[in-house]
């Protein structure tokens, strides 16, 4: 992971991939609120994930990830409410070999510091379109 803060988002953010790197369901699923909804843009077209359940199916593909690495190209944050916006190049490893891609994710926090709200984007795919 490249350039990010040392702030509490900072520190959630590096959590989150370290969960992501390490296939923890649960402890992903314990940095959102039980009613969180995320919206994702992976697919080209949006995918709506409301609650642990349906969080769980998404986080399932994301979990085969493998030699994520991470590079912050944008990062902002706010409090009161507690909010992160960033733009990542991500670089993993693939069957097909190396892919590189970038996402810009949102997240707004609830009251505990839990992921009430998260949008994931893709802006750039892995074959190289962009969003």
């Amino acid at each position: 992971m490249k350039n990010v803060p040392q702030t509490k988002l900072g520190n959630l953010y590096r959590e989150h991939i370290s969960l992501i790197l390490k296939k923890d369901i649960d402890g992903l699923l314990a940095q959102y609120a039980d009613d969180a909804l995320l919206i994702s843009s992976f697919e080209k077209s949006p995918k709506y994930f409301r609650g642990s359940k349906e969080l769980e199916i998404h986080f399932q593909g994301i979990l085969g990830i493998q030699g994520l690495d991470t590079e912050i190209a944008f990062w902002g944050e706010t409090e009161n409410p507690t909010t992160l916006m960033i733009v990542e190049a991500i670089t993993m490893q693939t069957p097909g070999g190396e892919a590189k891609m970038r996402f810009a994710d949102s997240w707004v926090l609830n009251e505990e510091g839990r992921i009430q709200i998260h949008f994931a984007g893709m802006t750039q795919y892995p074959d190289g379109s962009v969003a």
